[in-house]
């Protein structure tokens, strides 16, 4: 057999195929002082446990789509015009009041995404003004658009943005008509630098590959949202939250689990799991975990924690020797959930975030562009003859 004879190995959903060159963020395992494995993610090399004490959103998206973190001078700029620009157009306003409001945000929102680019240039324009003025319109109108579908479906006028609030709290206050506790603000900053950016998983490779065709940005964050819907990816903070919900009480853990893995020994358990953390607890459902405890001190108790803890523990003893262990979705949801964001708009709020790393990674695309265009592995026959229709059988 020849080289060209050779046929390509099939990996179901390209598990661990390279598809492009980034220096854009890392995950990975590795063993600390004490000798144990921890999971890693860092943004442009700096560890997202430093970034999530020391930095704020903005600047998190500075570092990420330019790859350097920013002068005082550069993240004051950066941010003034994030702020200044965070009106959407009254005709986006009146297409999204035609949106039933039956309808899930993440629709809403691809939809909205996607009429942005019919405002602004059709097509990527080589030069760094176009890219530049397209990174602050998505980066300041994504929010604002999450923000009025929620207020729309329920019958009210959008709230108009603060130019005076950061982009954490003003998120909070277009969305709750009221501005937000400095500790909630806060939290919610650093839930969104945690949901920023994590390499090359299904959404951003959408946003690569939509990219590579020279579409508008608009058209890329619009196929990366569509993506990021789906429960195996970013609604998976739903489900988990559904599930918790189903479970009900602590007592019922073990009994639930054990139903489920009987039914099926391989069932996935919402908010456990990840192509890269096996056997490690991913670093940012750590993070999340200590928010959720400070939301829990100031604002009171969830007793959905209780049953949180108690599944993360069972699912330990039954599943451990697997190496699965929670991600990040698994305490999101109950963070978002004591802010009192509604359950279909966790998925909007990462998709916000996200925003930051998509852009970062289309951007990059850009830089050394080639179409992707895969290939495949045929599995069907060959030279079947045409049957006229009249000579056709059930």
């Amino acid at each position: 057999m020849t080289e060209g004879d050779r046929k390509p190995e099939y990996r179901p959903g390209l598990e661990g195929v390279p598809a492009a060159k980034s220096s854009i963020s890392y995950v990975g395992i590795q063993t600390n002082d004490r000798g144990e494995q921890e999971g890693v993610l860092e943004y442009r090399s700096i560890p997202i446990q430093a970034l999530a004490e020391h930095s704020n959103f903005v600047e998190t998206a500075f570092l990420l789509i330019w790859g350097r973190l920013p002068t005082h001078a550069e993240l004051d700029k950066f941010s003034t015009e994030i702020y200044s620009h965070r009106r959407i157009k009254y005709r986006i306003k009146d297409m999204m009041k035609c949106f039933p409001e039956t309808g899930h945000p993440m629709d809403a929102l691809q939809a909205s995404a996607a009429a942005l680019g019919l405002f602004y240039s059709r097509h990527t324009l080589p030069n760094p003004e176009y890219v530049g003025q397209a990174i602050i319109r998505l980066l300041a109108k994504i929010p604002t658009m999450v923000a009025a579908f929620q207020l729309m479906r329920k019958g009210n006028d959008p709230v108009m943005p603060r130019d005076d609030l950061d982009y954490a709290a003003n998120f909070l206050y277009m969305l709750t008509e009221k501005e937000p506790d400095p500790i909630v603000a806060k939290v919610m900053d650093v839930c969104l630098i945690l949901h920023a950016e994590h390499t090359m998983n299904a959404s951003t490779f959408s946003a690569r590959v939509t990219a590579s065709t020279l579409a508008d940005p608009y058209t890329v964050i619009a196929s990366s949202v569509g993506t990021l819907a789906g429960p195996l990816h970013g609604g998976a903070n739903e489900e988990t939250l559904l599930m918790l919900e189903k479970i009900g009480t602590v007592a019922n853990v073990r009994p639930y689990v054990e139903q489920c893995l009987k039914l099926d020994p391989k069932h996935k358990f919402m908010g456990f799991g990840h192509r890269v953390y096996k056997g490690v607890k991913d670093p940012r459902a750590i993070i999340l975990q200590n928010l959720a405890e400070q939301l829990f001190q100031k604002f009171g108790y969830d007793p959905y924690y209780d049953i949180a803890l108690e599944l993360e523990r069972v699912l330990e003893e039954y599943l451990g020797g697997r190496g699965i262990y929670p991600n990040v979705d698994y305490y999101s949801g109950l963070v978002y959930r004591k802010m009192g964001i509604p359950t279909d708009l966790f998925t909007p709020v990462f998709a916000i975030a996200r925003v930051a790393g998509w852009l970062a990674h289309w951007n990059e695309q850009l830089q050394e562009n080639r179409i992707f265009r895969p290939t495949q592995i045929y599995t069907g026959s060959h030279q079947q003859p045409y049957i006229a229709i009249d000579n056709r059988h059930e």
